[in-house]
């Protein structure tokens, strides 16, 4: 078999010298358009190939990151991690995935880098984290959080507008004339996760439209897994009062919420309206489809990475990143698109 090509060799295919070479492949600017033309000949020519591997272990690392999340059986999870995977890929690096169980000691271990000699940086979905986690983190491991921050300013954070995100979803509902809208996975006290800021999103809707808040309509969940929803929705649709419409703060939820709603013999949209958040591929293709809030998560992906790598970098950079990704509604047919 034939030796793999070298910068060496390039450079003498090339007419100059390996440092030149270098240069070229490190996209640096002071070379002449003549000479970046010749050295690329030569690499094409050659079928020469930069060896990261070798290259990140001259510096110091391994070329593989970390991407650490509660449930990988939560499909948004799972989604994310191929966005996140494909786009460490695209930039040559591997990433390692673990999962925490959302359990506080698993997110510590992750922020602390588990095996931190396998490992450049950790890109971790926190839901158990306390602020004084972060505020006494190693800064020598670099870090980028997704979804809700337990500490502002401490670590680079990449996430959506949650309240902004379930306010547009609650308009949605108003506008097609629902005003009994039950919250399932909703919270009013507790940590400033996701599910208070949903539920703070949901309440400023209402304000806005000059509608009354009924506590009792925010349906608290002991997880977002189908079943929670399928129990939660079950549990409303045994009132004497049902809502018109259900604001649900995952696919999950929601899809479960869809079955218990067949099951008591509610039409989808004709009795309720049903909305859910994260997009999962499954909210395609329920009966009915799944009206959704839509995170960008290729963009959650691409960012979290980038923001990581350069950290990685420049590991004494002051500034701290936050980065609001976009999100959308796609409205399907459960609210009758």
């Amino acid at each position: 078999m034939a030796a793999r090509p070298r910068i060496k060799d390039v450079a003498e295919y090339a007419g100059v010298s390996p440092k030149t070479v270098s240069n070229v492949i490190n996209n640096f600017e002071h070379v002449s358009e003549r000479t970046r033309a010749a050295v690329q000949e030569a690499i094409d020519a050659l079928g020469y190939r930069v060896n990261i591997a070798g290259r990140q272990l001259r510096q110091g690392r391994t070329g593989m990151i970390t991407l650490a999340v509660p449930e990988l059986d939560v499909a948004y999870f799972s989604e994310l991690a191929k966005h996140v995977m494909a786009e460490a890929g695209r930039r040559g690096r591997t990433v390692l995935l673990h999962q925490t169980g959302a359990a506080r000691d698993r997110e510590l271990a992750a922020l602390h880098g588990f095996d931190a000699q396998f490992t450049d940086g950790v890109i971790l979905s926190p839901l158990s984290l306390l602020p004084r986690d972060l505020a006494t983190r190693d800064r020598r491991l670099p870090v980028v959080l997704l979804g809700e921050r337990s500490a502002k300013g401490s670590t680079d954070h990449v996430g959506i507008d949650n309240v902004l995100a379930a306010r547009e979803a609650t308009e949605h509902l108003l506008a097609r004339g629902r005003r009994r809208i039950a919250v399932i996975g909703g919270a009013l006290r507790g940590p400033q996760g996701t599910d208070r800021l949903r539920t703070e999103g949901y309440r400023e809707a209402l304000k806005a439209a000059g509608l009354p808040f009924d506590a009792g309509l925010v349906v608290p969940v002991e997880a977002f897994h189908w079943q929670d929803g399928l129990r939660a929705a079950g549990a409303l649709m045994a009132r004497e009062q049902r809502p018109d419409a259900l604001l649900c703060l995952n696919d999950h939820l929601a899809l479960g919420a869809l079955r218990a709603l067949h099951e008591h013999g509610c039409s989808v949209p004709g009795d309720l309206d049903v909305v859910g958040f994260d997009d999962i591929e499954a909210s395609r293709f329920s009966v009915p489809s799944l009206t959704t809030v839509a995170p960008d998560k290729q963009e959650i992906a691409r960012v979290a990475v980038s923001l990581l790598l350069e950290r990685i970098d420049d590991p004494d950079a002051a500034a701290v990143r936050d980065h609001v990704a976009g999100h959308r509604i796609i409205v399907r047919e459960s609210t009758g698109g």
